[in-house]
């Protein structure tokens, strides 16, 4: 049997690094976040969260929607996988009870570069 224990190194975000949006930059983030949901295609559910400090820097949680977990996403602790506007796919830990992702969601912040 071959384990791999490569371990994979992130890159630091200090606090003092931190970038704060503008309400016209976030305003403009967020509309086109929900012009791009509104030509989705696949029947999917969808929802548009705009970025916080604490969803992109530190401890890398990502608080969802209650109502929307209770009607789309498992009952229970499962993977859920993030698909990015080019088809790629970050698998995630979606914890139930606490209604947000938790393992995974790291990675998909780092590698989209997500900010305030």
């Amino acid at each position: 049997m071959l384990l791999n224990t490569k371990k994979i190194v992130y890159p630091k975000r200090y606090l003092s690094n931190r970038v704060y949006a503008s309400d016209e930059a976030r305003a403009w983030a967020i509309e086109k976040a929900e012009k791009l949901e509104s030509i989705l295609e696949g029947g999917n559910p969808t929802f548009v969260k705009p970025m916080l400090q604490s969803h992109v820097t530190g401890g890398f949680w990502l608080g969802l929607p209650s109502h929307f977990c209770k009607r789309h996403l498992p009952r229970q602790d499962d993977t859920v996988v993030l698909v990015d506007e080019q088809g790629d796919e970050w698998p995630t830990i979606y914890l139930a009870r606490k209604t947000g992702l938790s393992g995974g969601w790291k990675k998909f912040s780092v590698d989209h570069d997500l900010v305030d």
